[in-house]
């Protein structure tokens, strides 16, 4: 068993106790947290950075399903918490930060076809296949 003096066994108390306090702050950060509610009609009163992203998502959504983008249809769309850094869609064998995350989700539909994005808050996204998909923190509408 090493021997540690008296002063390294008391930076080493401090330290432990500094980081319990922060996981502590953490803790109670994310107990506050609630999501805010996804709209059916983005367009009233939602921010630049939804319009951005549901531009880029509807033209892709378009692309793929080889509709006009004019006939894509939104469901659902608006800011949500994901519960991790897969942002709702984790992929198998991969790691993730564990910590809230904002962001956004929007699901649309082109052609019959039900297309889910989820993004983070600088608006990076990518489609999540509805076997992957996961519901954002503490929102029971999704």
């Amino acid at each position: 068993m090493p021997h540690f003096s008296r002063c390294a066994r008391s930076r080493a108390l401090r330290c432990a106790a500094s980081g319990l306090c922060v996981i502590a702050a953490l803790l109670a950060g994310c107990a506050a947290a609630t999501p805010t509610p996804m709209t059916a009609n983005p367009s009233a009163g939602a921010d630049a950075e939804l319009q951005t992203l549901m531009r880029a998502v509807s033209e892709d959504a378009a692309r793929r399903s080889g509709l006009d983008a004019s006939r894509v249809r939104v469901l659902e769309a608006g800011r949500v918490t994901w519960s991790d850094g897969a942002l709702g869609c984790p992929a198998p064998g991969r790691f993730y930060t564990q910590a809230l995350v904002p962001g956004f989700r929007v699901q649309l539909e082109a052609g019959g076809e039900r297309f889910d994005y989820h993004a983070n808050a600088r608006g990076e996204w990518s489609l999540c296949s509805a076997e992957r998909a996961r519901p954002p923190a503490g929102n029971s509408r999704m």
